[in-house]
């Protein structure tokens, strides 16, 4: 038998914002007509917040089982879509009218890989501001050079403009997970790529970043190797850099070199 809502679900990373405040901070910024996403609505304790800012809300909810408190919570809303559906396979271009905002408490167990797929396959959404794990937003934010700067936050930083915000205490939520959060707020950039050519440059990058111990030419296919160290001289690197020495807009220039 499945859990009451009042019991949220470990295995989809519910942890139910209980607190206005802090709603208020993820809510931020949306005004009278935005179209806004929400992700995991659970209860509709930020959903509620949401209906009342926005033009409309998408939300977008797996658990079958907190349907009932997320009607209740909405009741008194007419501007508030409910689609029952898995955050990470549902199909966003259908939604109409298209938003152009994402707000939500993010579910922890899908936070990353959903968080890139908005910024690879919706462009609709301008902009994203949510709640996910500290360490999570310190990666997606985190600067060159440093340890948590990865393959991710390269992606995330091409895409993207990401900022923290607001750390946030475990006691907002029920239950309290064990870590801290962290409210993130991030602006669409625009990117400048011709057709095609992200995918080369995604390609490149998680390969770049494969083996963080060893130089960044030799993560790569062996037919590149010798055309990346030379690249990377002309950038003004040498041929012995390691990944986390590049900037998401060096990444780019070493594709377009290497091609």
């Amino acid at each position: 038998m499945e859990s009451h809502p009042k019991h949220p679900k470990k295995r989809l990373g519910q942890h139910f914002l209980t607190d206005p405040n802090t709603a208020r901070i993820v809510a931020d910024g949306v005004e009278k007509d935005d179209v806004v996403l929400e992700i995991g609505p659970g209860r509709g304790f930020l959903t509620k917040l949401l209906a009342e800012r926005a033009s409309s809300v998408h939300a977008v909810e797996v658990d079958v089982d907190v349907m009932d408190a997320l009607a209740d919570a909405t009741r008194a809303f007419g501007n508030v879509a409910v689609h029952i559906g898995d955050a990470m396979r549902f199909e966003y271009d259908a939604l109409s009218p298209r938003p152009n905002r994402m707000v939500a408490n993010l579910p922890y167990n899908v936070a990353s890989p959903l968080v890139l797929r908005f910024l690879e396959e919706c462009p609709y959404i301008e902009s994203l501001r949510f709640m996910v794990q500290f360490e999570v937003a310190r990666r997606m934010a985190a600067h060159r050079g440093t340890k948590d700067y990865g393959g991710y936050a390269v992606l995330v930083q091409f895409l993207s403009e990401p900022k923290v915000v607001h750390k946030v205490p475990p006691t907002v939520f029920d239950p309290p997970p064990r870590v801290y959060s962290a409210v993130v707020d991030m602006k669409r950039r625009d990117t400048g790529l011709a057709p095609g050519e992200y995918e080369g440059i995604k390609e490149l990058v998680l390969a770049a970043f494969s083996s963080r111990r060893k130089r960044l030419a030799n993560n790569l296919p062996g037919g590149m190797k010798a055309r990346a160290s030379e690249a990377l001289i002309r950038l003004g690197f040498g041929g012995n850099a390691r990944a986390e020495e590049l900037s998401p807009g060096d990444f780019v220039a070493l594709h377009r070199g290497i091609s």
